[in-house]
């Protein structure tokens, strides 16, 4: 894993919040890459593919959300919602002048950058998305909601490693015993002597379902997210899916193909929500994609 330096700004509510930040190989002047991570992860997440796109002579930004990792827990959790994290990548920019930048977004990431998208288009110079849309499958969605927030009893790394394959073994059905210690790694972190995971757990309380409306009314539908989505047109655009994905389903990314006829798709094959970024056609996808991004 190739070294980074732990950069921190303060949001517009004042948190302290913090990204990796990879240094770019030397050659030409591009566009720095902002890597944005899912609902209970953390910029560990990108701890491959980051020193991949620095090599490229493109620096990495890979972020803690807010509630994650090293970034600050919201003290108000209604805050933990896309437009919130979207602030907070734009005060990053801010702060270190970056004007531009190539997103990669996965799941949770994929619509922090769609918000991006209404917020400050003229900021996304391309776009990666990974194993979201504008319309969330419900199956998928159940399934994320049924984990978040709730580690069980975790005593060792052993109980974490067990953790992380209980909940993510449908996604990863080819991990061994090493991946998945990897892979708990990511997922917690050590707190007296213990795992504990790397985020808040009032991450979920964003995603509660609301009280049910009075008889004679009835429910608020859900946002509409396709003219956010639209807002990447016009740009280099890839969308990854897991081919045994339970959030992207195969109707909503053909939508999405219609909706953007120029976007290019990449399926990971024997893979479900979401894909690490670090399979080689996903590798392959986006270097492609940095080929031709500013």
């Amino acid at each position: 894993m190739d070294s980074f330096a732990d950069r921190f700004w303060t949001s517009a509510d004042g948190l302290r919040l913090h990204a990796r930040d990879y240094a770019a190989a030397s050659g030409p002047a591009k566009a720095p890459v902002i890597c944005l991570h899912g609902l209970t992860r953390n910029a560990r997440d990108f701890e491959d593919l980051a020193p991949h796109i620095a090599a490229q002579g493109r620096r990495v930004l890979a972020l803690d959300v807010r509630g994650r990792g090293q970034s600050a827990w919201d003290p108000n959790p209604s805050r933990y919602i896309p437009a919130t994290y979207a602030g907070d990548v734009l005060a990053l920019m801010d702060a270190l002048g970056v004007a531009k930048a190539v997103f990669v977004g996965t799941s949770m990431g994929g619509l922090i950058t769609m918000v991006l998208s209404a917020f400050r288009p003229q900021a996304i110079a391309a776009a990666v998305i990974n194993d979201v849309g504008p319309e969330l499958a419900p199956e998928g969605v159940a399934r994320i909601m049924g984990f978040t927030g709730k580690g069980g009893s975790i005593g060792t790394w052993a109980d974490a490693a067990a953790y992380a394959q209980r909940v993510n073994a449908i996604a990863f059905p080819h991990y061994g015993a090493a991946q998945w210690d990897a892979f708990a790694r990511r997922l917690f972190t050590e707190k007296d002597g213990k795992p504990v995971l790397d985020y808040d757990p009032a991450i979920a309380k964003a995603f509660a379902p609301p009280p049910p409306p009075p008889e004679d009314k009835a429910p608020p539908p859900p946002p509409d997210l396709w003219p956010l989505f639209k807002g990447l047109a016009g740009r280099p655009l890839l969308t990854v899916r897991g081919g045994l994905s339970d959030l992207l389903s195969p109707d909503i990314l053909g939508r999405m193909r219609e909706a953007i006829p120029q976007m290019a798709v990449a399926e990971v094959a024997g893979v479900g929500h979401a894909p690490m970024l670090d399979e080689p056609e996903a590798v392959q996808a986006i270097d492609a994609l940095l080929e031709i991004a500013p």
